[in-house]
């Protein structure tokens, strides 16, 4: 008996998190300027879908934050674990980094193709293309503004049927982001993006609080007072620029977390007990766009 009851306790926790499909490759054939052809050339989408009697028809794709050399684990699956538990798809992208040798459009490139690619899988995952968000934190962040801010409509003509979906994202949501490459830029981020000495034109062009039009998706911003790894002036400066735009946005600054929190007080994501009040928020804000119930 003592067995079956551990065994029962074992099971409920794990239908608590929604389990993963096969990771996909966003091109089949190999990435456009792949470097080679190790799983760090190979950008991939990771798709955590929530039980059907949860689902909303939502997605959200999400771009693990890491100064875009590394990804973050509690940024990426993390959060998709709790989407889906609340009933929306997290789509996790395995973007490609500045440390394995890649700038700028790369990362870009990656990105907009995973929204389109969630778009195109929208009959196979039961979710409504005219409902995909994105989401990115610290760089991840910035990845997720680049596209919020340089989207294209798609090539109605491509051969690649995917490639005729837009990459537009139907809403934002920036997690303590990298949103400039100027003077509130994170160093790190900037470097592993645009390399050493980057052209003061392409700085402008990746400092997204100045890319912001009314054309860009309605945004939920977030971040902490006391980060001190990524200036909270990224996300007031991009707030700013989206209330000039006459673009709808949530901001919430919270006293309290250091850089990298995820979802928990916990440092990098660390359990503590206690779900940051940013997570409760995003859901009532979620429920006002239309994907949450």
């Amino acid at each position: 008996m003592r067995f079956l009851n551990s065994l029962l306790v074992l099971l409920t926790a794990a239908s608590l998190h929604a389990a993963p499909l096969d990771p996909i490759p966003l091109w089949p054939d190999g990435a456009p300027g792949a470097l080679g052809d190790k799983d760090d050339d190979k950008p991939t989408l990771t798709a955590f879908l929530p039980a059907p009697e949860k689902a909303t028809g939502a997605a959200i794709v999400i771009c693990p934050g890491g100064g875009y050399g590394g990804l973050a684990p509690h940024e990426g699956a993390g959060y998709a674990e709790w989407l889906a538990e609340n009933g929306i798809a997290g789509i996790v992208l395995k973007y490609r980094l500045g440390s394995k040798g890649y700038r700028h459009p790369a990362m870009l490139n990656d990105a907009a193709r995973a929204v389109r690619l969630t778009r195109a899988k929208a009959g196979e995952w039961k979710i409504d293309a005219k409902r995909v968000g994105i989401m990115g934190s610290s760089a991840g962040g910035h990845l997720a503004s680049t596209l919020l801010t340089h989207f294209d409509a798609g090539k109605a003509d491509a051969s690649d049927p995917v490639e005729r979906f837009s990459s537009r994202p139907d809403l934002g949501i920036l997690c303590y982001a990298v949103i400039s490459m100027g003077p509130n830029t994170h160093g790190g981020s900037k470097q592993n993006l645009l390399g050493n000495a980057p052209a003061p034109e392409l700085v402008e062009l990746l400092s997204n609080e100045k890319q912001v039009t009314k054309e860009t998706p309605p945004c939920f911003i977030w971040h902490t007072w006391e980060d001190n790894a990524v200036k909270v002036e990224n996300s007031l400066d991009f707030a700013a620029a989206l209330r000039k735009a006459n673009v709808p946005f949530d901001l919430h600054i919270y006293q309290k977390g250091p850089h990298g929190i995820g979802l928990s007080f916990g440092k990098n994501g660390a359990a503590s007990g206690e779900v940051h009040p940013w997570a409760k928020d995003l859901l009532v804000w979620l429920k006002v766009q239309g994907f949450a119930k």
